[in-house]
């Protein structure tokens, strides 16, 4: 996410700043190893921003199959992060194995492709609703794009044979004071819905250190306020869900928080581990394990969540990575952690006990890529 003197920043002075100032990840549930998955990796090039295909082989190694441009450009927050170039998790998502939405949070639009295997087809670019688009929900053919720059907005789509088409009326603000590109800190991290698809979430990071909760209508729009929940430690980023609960990673204190989600939206009951790493961002359910990236310290985590909710760590270190782990994905059995400031995907299987063991990097993607999606 963040320079090492900024994520020292982010880990232990958080509560300082939050005090004067918070593809859904995608659940492989077994640890099954075999052939088949296609890995998508959006590079975020400011000059032009592409997707990487790379065909998962029998092993879990992933092999280039092509390069697609999105036709927008890539961004980078403020004040230019070395690792964390659009400081959120969920930029890329692929939905249902049949459509692939990027952002292009350099020129303020999405774009979307049909997916035919390891080969994509664009089919449709369109204005974000916002400045700084940085991350996608989608939900049965409903998507919602979160904008992070200026007060944050959230712009939904519905999809028609994988083009997006705006919802009139769905652009709905977050009330915040960021500038255009956000600061990383600051801005927004994730927009997420529910897994019955009622209620659409955003982590406000640094900002207001919340969770905002905003209903889902049947005509996809929202509420027209969001139910505002103060995270339980500092700096709430990304999001998944699991035992029935959102499990959120929370940068300030390097935590994994687990909370209950009412129907009217509020969250309650927060229950929080950590990892003693440093910025703990990203967060990824395989199985009945929670792995994190701590982008500061460059190394992953592992958790568990028993059936009352409460979070226990697994591993403090379940694998070192290349400098500033981001984006986390899984395929077959397999974890792959995209690392921003070299540009590499580091390759691990996931054994039967949760633990992992490397088993390769992908190298020579450009630095400051983000966004990582599997099928």
């Amino acid at each position: 996410m963040i320079r090492p003197a900024l994520a020292i920043v982010a880990a232990t002075g958080a509560l300082a700043l939050v005090g004067a100032a918070p593809a859904l990840a995608h659940d492989d549930g077994g640890h099954h190893h075999g052939r088949g998955g296609v890995v998508f990796v959006q590079t975020n090039e400011p000059s032009g921003n592409k997707i990487d295909v790379f065909d998962r082989g029998g092993d879990g190694r992933l092999s280039l199959a092509g390069t697609y441009p999105t036709g927008g450009l890539g961004g980078i927050a403020s004040p230019g992060t070395e690792s964390d170039h659009l400081a959120s998790q969920g930029s890329l998502a692929l939905a249902d194995g049949k459509t692939l939405i990027a952002v292009n949070a350099g020129s303020d639009t999405v774009s979307s492709f049909r997916v035919h295997g390891d080969r994509l087809q664009l089919r449709s670019i369109v204005s974000s609703g916002g400045q700084f688009p940085n991350s996608v929900a989608v939900h049965d053919g409903l998507v919602y794009v979160l904008n992070a720059g200026g007060t944050g907005t959230v712009q939904g789509f519905w999809l028609r044979g994988s083009r997006l088409v705006p919802i009139a009326g769905s652009a709905r603000s977050l009330g915040l004071a960021n500038g255009d590109p956000p600061d990383f800190l600051t801005a927004p991290g994730e927009v997420g819905f529910t897994p019955d698809g009622s209620k659409l979430l955003v982590t406000t990071k640094a900002s207001t250190s919340s969770i905002d909760v905003f209903a889902v209508g049947h005509d996809g729009r929202l509420s027209a306020t969001p139910v505002v929940n103060p995270s339980a430690t500092p700096v709430p980023f990304a999001f998944t869900f699991g035992s029935g609960r959102l499990v959120a990673g929370e940068a300030g204190t390097s935590s994994v928080t687990t909370y209950a989600v009412a129907a009217g939206g509020t969250l309650s009951d927060p229950r929080s581990a950590s990892d003693g790493q440093t910025a703990l961002c990203w967060i990824l359910r395989v199985g009945n394990v929670y792995f994190v990236s701590n982008t500061g310290s460059s190394d992953l985590s592992s958790f568990t969540v028993d059936s009352s909710g409460t979070p226990a760590l697994l591993q403090a270190i379940a694998a070192t990575t290349n400098p500033g782990p981001i984006d986390l994905a899984t395929s077959g059995g397999y974890l792959y952690a995209a690392t921003g400031i070299n540009g590499t995907v580091d390759e691990f299987a996931v054994n039967s006990d949760g633990t992992l063991a490397p088993i390769g990097t992908v190298t020579g993607l450009p630095p400051g890529l983000e966004g990582i999606a599997a099928s």
